[in-house]
């Protein structure tokens, strides 16, 4: 039985040519396009990730303190909410560390009448302080202290660049919806299309005994093939794209978003979407054999 319900809808999607074709094109468009996307959005999640381990927050201090006070003053700063550890840097090690980027113009900062650089602390907050509210949370509580002048950094660009990728993806499923829409409606043209040729041999069929769901679910099965090697292509046609650019593009990537490489889809990510295709021709043919009931 499921050789027979195979081999017909085999014969069907041979008999509809262009319209299945159309049908099979759209959906490939459809889901490269969501795929497209949704790379981007993986490697971006993943840049944000790595940046959100590296929040750092800098309390500049209104006096460097004593030498002897350093260690006390790490220890109250570390017990403030939310500070999971802190480094301090004197106003000397600001100095060299100031000289080190200038290169070769470090000549500049030996002719300054004093070192103008404050001490400070390099703050690593804790995992919750990594969202925009519980970053403002801590810098409250730093700026509240004596001997915190001011406090700089955050999550700000973090959040900017979460923002981004959020703004990407509605933009790739609002797009992908279109086409998917148009390519549901192209496989229910194409499945109405069979129904109509072979609407006598399906008459005889139900004269004869035949249950609906063995005259229905070869049009179902036709969908899902289109569907299924629509992911297919788009599938391969991504990962063209992906192996052709991705070399050119990691250079880029790791001056802006200090990844070291692109990735792509993992198994289960791949299968989901090939699933997805075989889905959108699916309910393409189901609803395409809808006049069949009447």
């Amino acid at each position: 039985m499921l050789s027979f319900l195979v081999g017909e809808a085999l014969r069907d999607l041979r008999r509809i040519g262009l319209v299945g074709a159309s049908a099979i094109a759209l959906i490939a468009l459809s889901l490269a396009i969501l795929g497209g996307f949704g790379l981007f959005s993986l490697n971006l999640e993943r840049a944000i990730s790595q940046w959100r381990d590296r929040v750092r927050l800098v309390v500049y201090l209104r006096e460097e303190p004593a030498a002897g006070k350093v260690d006390d003053l790490i220890r109250r700063i570390e017990a403030v909410e939310g500070v999971q550890a802190a480094r301090y840097v004197s106003k000397a090690e600001a100095l060299q560390a100031l000289k080190r980027s200038l290169g070769a113009r470090a000549e500049v900062a030996d002719q300054l009448p004093r070192n103008p650089l404050p001490a400070s602390l390099e703050i690593t907050p804790d995992a919750l302080r990594t969202t925009p509210d519980g970053n403002r949370d801590l810098v409250t509580r730093l700026e509240a202290l004596p001997e915190v002048e001011e406090v700089q950094g955050g999550t700000q660009w973090v959040e900017g660049l979460a923002q981004f990728r959020r703004l990407c993806e509605a933009v790739g499923l609002a797009v992908g919806a279109v086409l998917a829409v148009a390519a549901i409606l192209t496989v229910m043209t194409a499945t109405t299309l069979v129904l109509h040729l072979r609407r006598d041999e399906l008459e005889i069929m139900r004269l004869v005994g035949a249950a609906e769901s063995v005259i229905r679910f070869p049009r179902l099965l036709q969908g899902g093939l289109q569907g299924l090697l629509a992911a297919v292509l788009a599938l391969a046609g991504l990962e063209v794209a992906f192996a052709l650019t991705a070399p050119r593009l990691e250079p880029l990537l790791a001056i802006t978003l200090g990844l070291e490489g692109a990735h792509f889809f993992s198994v289960p990510q791949m299968l989901l979407l090939i699933g997805g295709g075989a889905a959108l021709g699916a309910v393409g043919g189901m609803l395409g054999t809808r006049p069949a009931r009447a």
